[in-house]
């Protein structure tokens, strides 16, 4: 992956692995600024539109300094055999991560190991899963509830260091989460990563504790929510907003620009109606155990269907499977990669 410049003047948001510069902004008095400019048009994006995209340019570029981070960690001590697949540079799949990688809600699963290192009140936490539990009858976010959470998110990490937030998190992966990988999910991450492909996870959980997942599953990396930090600690703000619905697309499709990927041969896995912008901006969707409004736009879109919740084999509705255009892909890397050896010899 080639090295990533910091653009002067754009400020840093320090994580564990040191500072990176974000692409989006030019501080946060700047940012107030640009919000005002575009929000006052009447012809322009909403506030909340804004924000989604600045929150989704700041997850890509978190995401990319972590995983470089990530490598240059590794250095000369990563013992891993070499690839036998070709690298396929130009397809990747994004998993959404609650109730499509991990069974529940991520932040719940981490906020539960918080709460028994009495980092927060055992009350916040039944807060937090009693909004779960509506969000998943209801399959719709609550905004008043997002908003809240939001808040009381922000109250516990303002101040704390960004390193401490990430140890945490490895620490209550292995005693919670690990356990609540779905092993179908995982599956098909493992064979585009056996075709090739990167893989990124895409939530809406802090980018330090979705790294922490992607990391213990050995995929590419994650785009998740960024706080602001300022010499390594949490300032108690976000960069745009939370990473959700178009948030998410966003994410993604800066992700993909930045790594010459063609989203026409990219896949993106979600359980959630929420997440349609991101299914709908790639050239396969898989709708993983998907809440009600999700299947029946995937069957009216032809997308395939998968439940791990049951048992039951998975729906396939009218497409190629994703695994299989992942295979391609592999099989065309493999391919050219033969070519350009025979040129060079």
């Amino acid at each position: 992956m080639p090295e990533r410049s910091k653009e002067p003047g754009a400020g840093f948001i320090a994580g564990r692995f040191g500072e990176f510069a974000p692409r989006w902004g030019q501080g946060l008095a700047d940012l107030q600024d640009q919000f005002n400019r575009i929000t006052r048009s009447p012809f322009g994006p909403s506030e909340e539109e804004v924000r989604a995209n600045l929150a989704g340019e700041a997850s890509a570029d978190a995401a990319l300094a972590l995983h470089d981070a990530e490598l240059a960690l590794r250095g000369e001590d990563d013992d891993t055999p070499p690839r036998s697949v070709p690298r396929d540079l130009t397809a990747a799949a994004f998993f959404d991560v609650d109730n499509t990688m991990v069974q529940g809600a991520s932040i719940v699963h981490f906020a539960r190991g918080l709460a028994a290192r009495k980092y927060f009140k055992t009350s916040d936490l039944v807060d937090m899963a009693w909004k779960q539990v509506k969000f998943r009858v209801t399959g719709k976010e609550n905004h008043s509830d997002m908003a809240s959470g939001k808040e009381k998110a922000l109250s516990f990490i303002a101040g704390r260091p960004t390193a401490e937030l990430a140890a945490l998190g490895e620490e209550i992966y292995d005693e919670i989460i690990a356990d609540k990988i779905w092993p179908g999910t995982r599956a098909l991450a493992q064979m585009h990563l056996d075709a090739g492909q990167q893989v990124w996870l895409v939530t809406a959980t802090p980018v330090e504790l979705a790294q922490v997942i992607a990391k213990r599953l050995g995929l590419t990396g994650a785009l998740g929510t960024v706080a602001e930090s300022e010499d390594g600690v949490f300032t108690g703000r976000l960069v745009g907003d939370i990473l959700h619905g178009l948030g998410k697309a966003h994410a993604v499709r800066t992700l993909a620009i930045r790594e010459g990927l063609n989203l026409k041969r990219c896949t993106a896995y979600s359980d959630s109606h929420n997440d349609v912008p991101m299914l709908s901006l790639v050239g396969t969707a898989v709708a993983i155990n998907p809440d009600a409004d999700l299947r029946e736009v995937a069957k009216n879109r032809g997308w395939e269907i998968r439940d791990f919740r049951t048992g039951r084999k998975a729906a396939k509705v009218g497409v190629p499977t994703a695994l299989a255009l992942g295979a391609a892909g592999g099989a065309a890397a493999a391919v050219l990669s033969r070519k350009r050896e025979a040129k060079a010899s």
